[in-house]
């Protein structure tokens, strides 16, 4: 899948990406201010998301759930690590064996730990208000 958007298209993008999907984890590449966090922010709302996404960088992973409390996805940045092995020191293991949704901005930081099966989406930034995503 390959789509180009503008911002006030993001919740229609958000359902065509769940809709194209084959894993539940999902690996965000892109550059700075591609609006990464955004397009999660429209996935959890799309998903029924309980809380407004936002950006893990300070606390590298953000839970969250539905309305009605069941647990809905993980998000991670893996922005601020030095080395891959920090991504264990969190118990990246342990998150990516549970069936739920998994967000991973910068998962080129701990490749090596990454599921076999996750999809890989690329943001590519066209201009100030358009972005191109590939799935």
């Amino acid at each position: 899948m390959e789509t180009v958007y503008v911002e006030d298209q993001i919740d229609q993008i958000a359902e065509k990406i769940l809709s194209s999907v084959t894993d539940k984890t999902i690996l965000f590449y892109g550059p700075m201010g591609a609006g990464k966090t955004t397009l999660i922010k429209a996935l959890l709302k799309a998903l029924g998301g309980a809380q407004q996404g936002s950006s893990p960088t300070f606390g590298i992973v953000n839970e969250y759930s539905t309305e009605g409390g069941k647990l809905l996805a993980y998000h991670f940045d893996f922005y601020r690590l030095e080395h891959e092995y920090e991504a264990l020191d969190i118990g990246l293991e342990e998150y990516l064996s549970q069936d739920t949704w998994i967000f991973i901005e910068w998962p080129e930081k701990a490749a090596s730990f990454l599921p076999p099966g996750a999809v890989a989406l690329h943001i590519k930034i066209i201009d100030e208000n358009t972005r191109k995503i590939t799935l």
